[in-house]
């Protein structure tokens, strides 16, 4: 037995209370995390981690650009690099003495996902890490750590099917953009849902949608966009989720937005594969 303030309790009886306690959870069910803002910490690491080796092994010319990089189909590259050949398969690029650089098409499935954590410029990997430093721990506190990084690793891959899709096959896409576009996203749909003021963050996306398209010649707009349908999706499947055995729904939905997206990828791939 165990003293108490009146009295005696039993150790196991203690133990069985503090199991029928139900622990306190952020707003859309998910745990209360001590240091919200941990998971955004996090990958702000790995991102400029990444910046970091492909900076000291090179930059634009580094070799982990094009390891790393969203290349839909591979590209075909002259020896000594500085430039491609369009249009030109491995077999024909080996025989035209070029060097083939693998793509997702030919087999580098990694960079879906890895070229979401490449940057070369200093002002690229600085935009996006400052932003994700500032919606990253709001949506953490509402969302709960594991929903957030649901939210952003999807968001992340929703940006890479829209690169598939609509990039030229050759091309090489790079950066965080298309996940920090959907947290922008999901952060207008928890707004929306609490009635907050939406005019601030509705003129920060205005901002960015004029700077993408201005800039579309070496931004990427087809990232940016399928990032920021992904960010709204999520969201809405977490948000919108009945209270009632609110995880079930929101596993459900996720779920299904996962085999749509796993979909989206599996179609980009076999439409640039040679």
């Amino acid at each position: 037995m165990n003293p108490a303030s009146v009295g005696f309790q039993c150790p196991s009886c203690v133990r069985e209370g503090a199991r029928s306690v139900r622990a306190p959870r952020t707003p859309y069910g998910g745990a209360i995390s001590a240091r919200p803002g941990l998971t955004s910490q996090v990958l702000i690491a790995l991102n400029v981690g990444v910046w970091l080796l492909i900076t000291a092994t090179g930059a634009s010319a580094s070799a982990w650009v094009d390891r790393l990089g969203l290349i839909p189909a591979g590209r075909c590259e002259p020896v000594g690099g500085g430039g491609y050949y369009p249009g030109i398969g491995e077999v024909v690029c080996g025989r035209g003495g070029g060097v083939w650089i693998d793509g997702v098409g030919s087999g580098a499935v990694w960079q879906l996902l890895t070229s979401a954590f490449s940057h070369v410029d200093v002002w690229h990997v600085g935009f996006n890490m400052l932003a994700l430093w500032f919606l990253g721990p709001q949506l953490e506190s509402v969302l709960g750590r594991a929903r957030f990084l649901a939210l952003y690793v999807l968001s992340a891959l929703a940006g890479s099917a829209a690169v598939l899709w609509l990039s030229d096959p050759a091309s090489v896409t790079i950066g965080a953009s298309g996940a920090v576009f959907g947290l922008i996203g999901a952060l207008l749909v928890v707004g929306w849902k609490v009635g907050g003021d939406l005019r601030p963050l509705l003129v920060w996306l205005a901002i960015n949608v004029v700077i993408t398209v201005g800039g579309r010649d070496f931004i990427s707009w087809q990232g940016h966009l399928g990032g920021f349908v992904g960010g709204v999706l999520v969201a809405a499947v977490l948000v919108l989720a009945p209270r009632e055995q609110r995880a079930r729904w929101q596993a459900l939905g996720l779920g299904v937005l996962t085999l749509l997206v796993i979909a989206a990828l599996t179609a980009g791939t076999l439409l640039v594969t040679p």
